[in-house]
């Protein structure tokens, strides 16, 4: 390893152990770490602080402040009504139709969509809290099942990349798209599982932005026009609509959440200093502070040395679940690491398929386990939708990782499991 590379992960690890420990605010580690990768000139400042013009952290910084206009509204009202009324009916049973209903919803919204997973942890943030089904109980789950779809219709991104990978490699093979399908949803049911064994276990306590007194915010009135509030439902709808679109009209899916924002504060709907507090939050602080930190570890060559490293110790004779679960935890863990999902899988995808075709076996499973394991990270709050549920759920990191280190091997093994007895090596 290079002296680059020892600081890198030397900061990394530090930044860690400052969130698991509590001693600096929500958000501040990755700001300091992403000072300190300049002091040592691991990074200049414009790779270190990378994350503050990140496309995806504009978005999501847009819809922070688009959740909290739409938390003034009548719908957001009555919906954390019918949830604190749910809630007292019955705590197991609400708790899972609420994962049910996310990981329905993901169906039509496809794995790993930013849209949906910020739309639904915004959702949630508004749950009061409630003894008989406690909102930090809700948050960690539902907010991590809205990457597992409970029917996988919207499967095409992770199948052509599949595809992809295959061809790159010189493997041509036919992968079955029912197939694939039922790998999703096998993995599906490994998450599933682990929501159903954890309750009992997940914490109980207020969530970030709910009080003690659930019966009030149940019924918070509305506090401008009809107008106004109708305004905001089509401003959110066209940012959900934009952030869908992004891949299809470009820069201009991650502007329109921004547009909407401007639309907002000029109809009076919020104020100058409810937007900069909402799009300044703690959260956006983190998912943008580690973006530089991931890049760093990146472009020392740390991670294609790990990668190369991984590969080189599995040598010829391995079992092939082994194989598959090994080189889905390495996909898994860097794409965490460098918020790269794609790049991560381009780069670990060909290793593991030119490793099967030496040894004989058919690269198929191999390719569709690493593909999908590129989303199946989480176990760290460095990203996305992991940060954005540790923030929201107010977890403490030993917490946070309680449910999601078992999810994450659990995820992986039915996955692992699921693409070997769908496509047999």
């Amino acid at each position: 390893m290079t002296l680059p590379m020892i600081i890198a992960l030397a900061i990394t690890v530090f930044m860690v152990i400052l969130v698991m420990t509590d001693k600096l605010p929500f958000g501040a580690p990755p700001l300091l770490a992403c000072l300190l990768l300049v002091l040592f000139g691991v990074a200049d400042i414009k790779t270190a602080f990378a994350g503050f013009s990140n496309s995806t952290i504009v978005m999501l910084a847009s819809f922070m402040a688009i959740m909290a206009a739409l938390q003034k509204t009548s719908f957001i009202a009555t919906f954390k009504n019918a949830m604190y009324n749910m809630a007292s009916k019955g705590g197991f049973k609400a708790y899972l139709m609420l994962i049910l209903i996310v990981m329905l919803g993901c169906s039509l919204f496809g794995t790993g969509s930013t849209a949906y997973y910020v739309l639904t942890i915004g959702l949630l943030s508004t749950l009061p809290y409630n003894k008989k089904l406690p909102p930090s109980k809700v948050v960690m789950t539902a907010g991590f099942a809205a990457n597992h779809p409970l029917i996988p219709l919207n499967v095409a991104l992770q199948y052509g990349i599949v595809l992809a990978v295959l061809n790159s490699a010189g493997a041509l093979a036919e992968v079955s798209m029912v197939k694939f399908t039922a790998v999703n949803f096998i993995l599906s049911m490994g998450f599933l599982f682990r929501c159903l064994i954890a309750y009992k276990a997940l914490p109980d306590h207020p969530i970030a932005e709910a009080s003690e007194d659930a019966a009030a915010q149940g019924t918070a009135a509305v506090t401008f026009p009809k107008w106004k509030e109708h305004t905001t439902y089509i401003v959110f709808v066209a940012a959900v609509v934009g952030m869908i679109l992004q891949s299809t009209i470009g820069d201009a899916g991650y502007a329109i959440p921004g547009l909407s924002v401007a639309v907002l504060l000029i109809i009076g709907v919020m104020n100058f200093k409810e937007i900069r507090d909402a799009i300044c939050s703690p959260i956006i602080l983190m998912s943008a502070g580690v973006i530089g930190i991931a890049d760093a570890l990146g472009n020392t060559g740390l991670t294609n040395l790990v990668g190369q490293t991984v590969a080189n110790m599995l040598g010829s004779g391995i079992n092939p679940f082994v194989l598959v679960f090994s080189f889905c935890i390495l996909t898994s863990v860097l794409a965490t690491l460098t918020g790269s999902t794609i790049g991560t899988v381009y780069v670990f995808a060909p290793l593991a398929i030119a490793t099967c075709t030496s040894l004989g076996l058919n690269p198929v499973a191999a390719a569709v386990a690493i593909v999908i394991s590129g989303w199946c990270g989480h176990f760290l709050p460095i990203d996305g939708m992991p940060a954005m549920v540790m923030g929201v759920g107010n977890y403490k990191l030993t917490e946070f990782w309680k449910f999601t280190i078992p999810m994450y091997f659990i995820r992986l093994l039915a996955l692992t499991a699921g693409a070997l007895i769908m496509f047999p090596m």
